[in-house]
This record gives C-alpha cells, structure tokens and sequence, in this order.
C-alpha cells in the first residue's frame, strides 16, 4: 500500500522579501496554482509569491500541518530580516514544472 505524502512548502516573490507558507498533498498542482494566479484574491496572488523555494515531505498529515504552523509562529515572532536571512541561506529546493494545463 502506498502512503500518501504531504508538503510543507515556501513560495517568496522575485526578490525574496514576502513569504507564504502552506500545507498540501499535492505540491506540484498547489505551485501550479500559485505561480498561475488561480486565485486572484489570494495572498501569493496579490504579493506575486510565485516561486517555491523550500519544501519538505512527510507521510504524517497531522506532522505537516504542525510544521507549517511553527514555521508561521517563527517568521511571526522573529525579526523579518533574520527570516528571510536564513531563507537565503538555506539549501532550496526548486520544484521546475513545465505545465501549460492546469493539475487534475
């Protein structure tokens, strides 16, 4: 039986000065979603996060939200400059997809 898995993912905006961080179990689509402003009204939308610079996987649905959420808690409670300093640090992962049609 196959587990599923889910995400903890970052999306920034071209100069990496706005961040948005979320929970999905479908990244490929979910970054789709973002980088084609599926939702004109949505925070990634309005402050153009549409580039994924760091995600990690789980197969703890329960795991994946509480990381998301302490992710949150943390750029909340620290100085956005340290933030976004470790952001540019960290190792990124780039999730490239060559989609025209939208995920099913």
């Amino acid at each position: 039986m196959n587990e599923k898995s889910y995400y903890v993912y970052m999306m920034a905006n071209k100069w990496n000065t706005v961040i948005y961080t979320g929970a999905t179990s479908e990244l490929e689509g979910r970054v789709w979603q973002h980088k084609n402003k599926t939702d004109s009204t949505s925070f990634t939308s309005r402050y153009n996060c549409n580039k994924l610079v760091r995600y990690a996987e789980t197969n703890d649905v329960h795991a994946a939200l509480e990381k998301e959420k302490i992710i949150k808690d943390n750029f909340r409670q620290r100085p956005k400059r340290d933030c976004l300093q470790d952001l540019q640090n960290c190792q990124t992962r780039i999730c490239r997809s060559n989609r025209t049609t939208p995920p099913l």
